[in-house]
C-alpha cells in the first residue's frame, strides 16, 4: 500500500479532530479518552439512553465496547448504533470477552445482528467465537483459536460485510477481499490493562476521517504499535511504559507513521 495514504490520513485526523463517541467499559474509559486525544481526536464517553441518540449525531464515529457489560448498556448501544447507521457514521465494535460467558457472547451477537457494524476489532479468541470457529477465551484474554486466524477473519468479513480486525503479535485487517498484516507493536503493550480497548479508540479516530475502514484500521494499529515500540525503548516497567505510550502517540507525526508502519499485503 502507498505510504502517502497513511500520512495523508493521519494529517487529516489531526486537522479535523473528529468527535469519537464511546459507549465503553468503566475500567479503561479514562485511558480510552486520553488515547483518543493523543491520536488527535476528541472523545466523549456518554452511555445514558436519554442522550446517546443526540450525542452520536455530533460524532465522526461510534465505539462500542462490552468490557463491563450490563443490559442497560446494550440498550444504549442499540439506540446509538441505530442513529449512527441512519447517518452513515462508522460503528466500531470491540466484543471484549465474547466467548467467556453466554451473556457476553449473546450480547455481541445481538449487536452484530441488529446494527451495521463497520469494524469488528477483537483478539483471536473473541473473533473466532463470533465467527463460529473453535476458540477459547478466559475472562477478557484470548487463549487462541483453532485454525488459520487469517482465513477465519477473511471468511467472516466476506460473510458479514464487516471489516474484521484481529489484534495480536501480528494484527490482521481484512474486508474479505483485502488482507493487511501489521507487524508494529511491542510485548510491553500486553503488560498493562486496556491496550486492546485503546486500540479500538484509535481505530475509531481514524475511521472518523476515512471512507475506507481497512486503511483506517491498518493506520490506527500501525500508529498505536509504533507508539508502543517507542515507549518501550525507554520504559523501566509497565507503568512508565503506559505514560510513555500516551506521550509517544501524541507526538507521533504523519511522516513517522508513513516511515515506521510495518504493513504487509497478503
Amino acid at each position: 500500500m502507498k505510504r502517502e495514504k497513511l500520512s495523508d490520513l493521519f494529517g487529516r485526523l489531526r486537522e479535523k479532530r473528529p468527535l469519537v463517541h464511546h459507549i465503553t467499559n468503566y475500567v479503561t474509559a479514562n485511558d480510552c479518552a486520553n488515547i483518543t486525544i493523543a491520536a488527535g481526536a476528541a472523545p466523549v464517553m456518554a452511555d445514558a439512553p436519554e442522550e446517546v441518540c443526540e450525542m452520536v449525531t455530533f460524532a465522526g464515529s461510534l465505539v462500542l465496547n462490552i468490557g463491563t457489560l450490563n443490559q442497560g448498556q446494550i440498550e444504549s448501544m442499540i439506540l446509538a448504533g441505530g442513529v449512527a447507521n441512519d447517518r452513515g457514521i462508522p460503528v466500531i465494535l470491540d466484543p471484549v470477552g465474547a466467548g467467556a460467558t453466554r451473556f457476553r457472547t449473546a450480547s455481541a451477537q445481538r449487536l452484530l445482528d441488529e446494527l451495521q457494524i463497520t469494524i469488528l476489532k477483537g483478539n483471536a479468541g473473541e473473533v473466532g467465537i463470533l465467527a463460529g470457529a473453535e476458540a477459547k477465551v478466559l475472562g477478557v484474554d484470548s487463549l487462541g483459536v483453532t485454525g488459520d486466524a487469517v482465513k477465519i477473519a477473511r471468511d467472516f468479513a466476506k460473510e458479514t460485510g464487516i471489516t474484521v480486525v484481529v489484534s495480536g503479535i501480528v494484527d490482521i485487517v481484512t474486508d474479505g477481499r483485502r488482507v493487511l498484516l501489521i507487524d508494529n507493536g511491542h510485548p510491553m503493550m500486553g503488560s498493562i490493562s486496556g491496550t486492546g480497548c485503546m486500540a479500538a479508540s484509535v481505530t475509531g479516530a481514524f475511521a472518523a476521517v476515512s471512507d475506507d475502514p481497512v486503511i483506517a484500521s491498518a493506520a490506527a494499529l500501525a500508529s498505536f504499535g509504533i507508539a508502543g515500540e517507542r515507549a518501550a525503548s525507554g520504559a523501566k516497567a509497565p507503568y512508565s511504559f503506559k505514560v510513555a505510550l500516551f506521550d509517544e502517540l501524541s507526538t507521533l507525526r504523519p511522516a513517522d507513521l508513513a516511515s515506521g508502519a510495518k504493513i504487509r499485503v497478503q
